[in-house]
């Protein structure tokens, strides 16, 4: 009983840290970018974009299709970001919790 009881213990704990890390993650930023930072997105860890910023120079009529795949590139690369920042942050919550092999929490 007494290690029932532990483990519910144990899975409320869990909980509450994964509700708090699911609070943190919405206001944790990245920044992705593009073209040697001719592009750069800002966005959170849980993926809205906050903001865009593209360097006048890359404002040319005829440049539009490079402007449009270094704008791919950069949301591409704050998305890879944030991934890594979830993983890592969940890596911290569940730290030292007897948890399956490859069990995704998010």
């Amino acid at each position: 009983m007494k290690d029932i009881m532990g483990l519910m213990k144990q899975a409320q704990g869990l909980q509450q840290k994964m509700q708090d890390a699911q609070t943190e993650l919405e206001t944790l930023e990245v920044q992705g970018a593009s073209g040697g930072g001719m592009v750069q997105v800002v966005a959170t860890a849980k993926g809205q974009v906050k903001s865009l910023r593209i360097d006048p120079s890359l404002l040319m009529p005829d440049e539009a299709e490079i402007l449009e795949d270094l704008i791919v590139a950069a949301l591409n690369d704050s998305r890879g970001k944030a991934e890594r920042l979830v993983a890592e942050r969940m890596q911290q919550v569940t730290a030292g919790l007897p948890l399956p092999p490859g069990l995704k929490l998010f």
